[in-house]
């Protein structure tokens, strides 16, 4: 008697005669949606590896891996906290630098040991290393701190001379037990001192030196570079990220919208839709045309308006004027992919440059402005919305001039159906071509778009017939494709469309007759 697994066993050629168990995997292959909540960053911070995307789910999380908000242009931190405030919680996040940034050090003894920070930048510079005496007798305890963080403490560290500070580095840089591992703080090279260290006992010994590397920070520095190690924007390739934004790319129009199509390109290679903006204080007729001589028209990229935003920064305590990118990021990861950022309410806003913190100021933008931006293919976020007095996006629509694929809905849902069919049906790359597989390919795609229309993100105005179709049969693969390997599934899904204009019909006046109608139980109803 043997077990196998279906496939392993040729059940053609079998000739012992005995007992043949086989494990059938599952036939129907069932498609789960990919994440649609995750928001790429791409800007500066005061710490943190570069180049490296990083899993952030809280201001906390920043904080801990970033550092604090900095009061600057290209800020990371200031973008992911206005989308924390729209509810964003999942984040992918790469420090980028102009190539200044700097690690802090600390020479403790003129020559006997120096710590460098694990990081470059600013924060570096609040790490302290502190030795006293060791638990043991005739032992010294080392304890780096850094605030916001756990402080490391390597204790019962020995040595006569120069051997005492070789073994301080070898337990900061290996760790020194099972319970206290390589630091996460800092490393360590011992240098050729004799010293000891009796004389700066319990004293904390200062970092410096360490700088962000924002000296020269551009839009092209936060794109960054597409090869190996790559840096930027392209850091994200490959994290799954459904939103992305380059924090703050406004520094002018020369550098800024050189980068657009850019972003574009990127956005339509991994299915991210890209947020970008003007300059602050941008005027109308100067965004068109720039937005014009860029030759953005795509799908992949929202253009938001250089209407800055007044938003009141818990961390500096000021008031601070900021690119709507973040809060217009989160809103929409914060929202199922079928829906527009049309008339959704954006949190904490305090007011826009149009206003400029006037509230007697008449701050609404007139039908003309909206429909000169609007037709450009450029969104703003603005008061009063449609449903009431609040801030939002006014239009909903990406930088494209097709109308059949310019809403937000058309990205986020293509993105979302395209990525989750490639990170399922390559399952079936390998099987054997035929009726079976057919079927099995159908039936996958079937039910997943049957449980997108179950669960709202499909739907048709009569809510039952099905807005999807799905075709895999010898009709669209002949003989002559089949023999070279091919199989093609036609899919065809229609979208929900999202409600922008809304008209509503009032006939009144004292010579108007008012029809009845009859309900089918008998009730009559206006």
């Amino acid at each position: 008697m043997s077990i196998v697994q279906q496939g392993a066993l040729n059940t053609t050629a079998l000739v012992v005669p005995d007992l043949y168990v086989q494990i059938v995997a599952p036939q129907n292959l069932v498609l789960n949606g990919v994440p649609t909540n995750i928001l790429g960053v791409v800007g500066s911070a005061q710490w943190g590896p570069v180049g490296q995307p990083v899993i952030v789910s809280s201001m906390a999380d920043y904080a801990r891996n970033f550092g604090a908000i900095q009061n600057r242009t290209y800020d990371m931190g200031t973008q992911v906290a206005t989308a924390v405030m729209q509810g964003a919680s999942n984040f992918r996040c790469v420090r980028a630098t102009d190539g200044t940034d700097a690690a802090a050090t600390s020479l403790v003894l003129t020559n006997c040991i120096t710590f460098t920070a694990a990081y470059t930048g600013t924060l570096g510079n609040s790490l302290t290393a502190t030795i006293t005496n060791g638990t043991k007798a005739s032992s010294y305890k080392l304890v780096l701190g850094l605030p916001g963080q756990v402080p490391e403490v390597y204790d019962n560290l020995t040595g006569a001379g120069n051997a005492l500070w070789v073994a301080m580095a070898a337990a900061v840089n290996a760790g020194s037990g099972a319970l206290r591992g390589p630091s996460l703080l800092c490393t360590a090279a011992a240098g050729a001192g004799v010293t000891a260290p009796t004389g700066i006992l319990n004293t904390a010994q200062a970092f410096s030196g360490g700088s962000d590397g924002v000296t020269s920070m551009t839009a092209a520095v936060c794109i960054g570079v597409d090869t190996i190690p790559r840096k930027g924007m392209y850091a994200l390739r490959g994290q799954g990220c459904t939103i992305g934004l380059i924090c703050t790319a406004d520094d002018s129009y020369a550098n800024n919208y050189a980068t657009w199509t850019t972003q574009a390109t990127f956005g339509l290679s991994e299915g991210i839709y890209m947020i970008t903006c003007g300059p602050s204080g941008d005027s109308i007729a100067t965004a068109v045309a720039n937005k014009a001589t860029a030759a953005l028209d795509s799908y992949a990229v929202k253009l938001m308006f250089g209407d800055w935003c007044y938003w009141s920064d818990p961390v500096n305590a000021l008031m601070r004027l900021v690119s709507p990118q973040g809060f217009v990021a989160g809103r929409l990861a914060n929202l199922s992919p079928q829906n527009s950022s049309l008339n959704k309410p954006i949190y904490g806003i305090v007011d826009t440059q149009k206003s400029g913190l006037n509230p007697a100021q008449n701050t609404a933008y007139s039908t003309a402005e909206l429909t000169t931006l609007f037709q450009a293919g450029i969104d703003v976020i603005s008061t009063p919305q449609p449903g009431g007095s609040y801030y939002g996006c006014r239009l909903g629509h990406n930088s494209s001039s097709n109308a059949a694929i310019n809403g937000d809905n058309y990205t986020r849902m293509t993105n979302y159906v395209a990525a989750t069919i490639n990170a399922g049906m390559g399952l079936y790359v390998g099987q054997v071509i035929n009726s079976t597989l057919f079927q099995r390919i159908r039936s996958t795609l079937l039910g997943f778009f049957q449980n997108l229309f179950q669960q709202g993100l499909l739907g048709s105005l009569d809510g039952t017939s099905l807005p999807f179709s799905v075709v895999c049969d010898t009709s669209n693969n002949p003989f002559s494709r089949t023999s070279l390997g091919y199989v093609q599934a036609d899919c065809q899904v229609q979208y929900q469309a999202i409600n922008e204009k809304f008209l509503v019909n009032i006939e009144g006046g004292q010579t108007v007759n008012v029809l009845k109608q009859t309900t089918s139980s008998g009730q009559t109803t206006a």
